[in-house]
């Protein structure tokens, strides 16, 4: 089957040879170069990555190849990544600033931990038979507690404790990184304490979404 953006990489290259800088940027940051690049070129581009040539300070002239993560799944998807590219990239080079973050977002994502910790909580604290607050809705909890190995639940729990604590201080690191102020970045490191993973993934996405609006802005 034909790459479908390699069919386009005439163009494609053409097109970004009207933005030096950026193809720059992605030498450096995406290709791992620390040499002084004074200039690079897009030599091809397909599916799974680009191929650039560049030239150092010293007017030497070398060539790198980028690959994408995860690869391009067709022709549609080359603008938005390597706008994506060029915000990271020039992010991380200092030459753009952080977009700010203002507001908590509550992903719907967020549900499905919120489900699965909550479920936890019901089979650890539900009470048994013979207890004064027993009830018959706690009976699915007692008969899963009876047949479950008796370290899987405070493993559960320690698994828990131990992950979303150390996804909440990549959060913290988010939120310092995107100046989202005391309240937002409490909400935001709350919620990863609680929920994980899903939060901070959306954060990201925030990001992203934010960094790709300034670029179609042209700010």
């Amino acid at each position: 089957m034909a790459d479908p953006v390699a069919e386009k990489s005439g163009f494609l290259c053409m097109y970004m040879s009207n933005h030096p800088d950026t193809l720059v940027s992605y030498v450096r940051h995406w290709g791992k170069v620390t040499e002084h690049v004074v200039s690079a070129k897009m030599t091809a581009i397909d599916t799974k990555g680009i191929n650039l040539t560049y030239q150092t300070k010293s007017k030497e002239s070398k060539e790198v190849r980028i690959v994408f993560d995860p690869p391009l799944s067709g022709y549609e998807e080359v603008k938005p990544r390597l706008l994506s590219m060029k915000a990271d990239a020039e992010e991380e080079l200092g030459m753009v600033p952080a977009p700010q973050i203002t507001a908590f977002r509550f992903n719907y994502k967020m549900w499905y931990t919120a489900v699965a910790v909550g479920f936890l909580i019901y089979t650890t604290y539900a009470p048994t038979q013979g207890s004064p607050n027993y009830s018959p809705l706690y009976a699915p909890a007692n008969a899963l507690r009876a047949v479950l190995p008796t370290w899987m639940i405070p493993f559960s729990w320690t698994l828990v404790f131990v992950c979303h604590g150390l996804e909440s201080l990549y959060t913290l690191h988010l939120c310092r990184k995107h100046r989202t102020g005391f309240v937002v970045g409490a909400q935001y490191w709350i919620a990863t304490l609680l929920l994980g993973s899903p939060v901070f993934i959306d954060m990201r996405h925030q990001v992203q979404d934010a960094r790709i609006d300034s670029i179609m802005k042209g700010k």
